[in-house]
This record gives structure tokens, sequence and C-alpha cells, in this order.
């Protein structure tokens, strides 16, 4: 199980930035921002082979599930 921020997100930010400091925007003069996004990834063939039982209504939440 793993809960973090979205990697595809924090990329996308990242381009903005970027970008933005190309079009001449001083990167001392911007302002510091945190990630809002996290995504819940549960592997569950490492769960199954853990004797683990996740309950469905974490299952349900996840936004990734990798089997």
């Amino acid at each position: 199980m793993s809960y973090g921020p979205d990697i595809n997100e924090m990329f996308r930010h990242a381009a903005s930035f970027v970008d933005r400091i190309l079009k001449g925007s001083k990167p001392a003069e911007m302002p510091i921002e945190r990630t809002t996004r996290f995504e819940l990834a549960i592997n569950l063939k490492t769960a199954a082979a853990l004797g683990l039982n996740i309950p469905k209504s974490l299952l349900q939440r996840a936004d990734r599930l990798v089997e």
C-alpha cells in the first residue's frame, strides 16, 4: 500500500513553473506551492502473498489497484 502525491500532477505542475520562468518570471518571486492531490495505491498480489485481507471500504477508496 502506498499513499503519496500524484507524480503525474507534480510533473505537470513543474512544467508550468518552467513555462513561467522561460517567459521571464523570476524564480525568487514565484510562490511556493504544495501538492493538493494524493493517491492511494494498493498491491493486491503482495497483500495476498502476505495473507492480508484488505477491507472492501479501503479498496473502494483506492485510486489504483495493482493486481
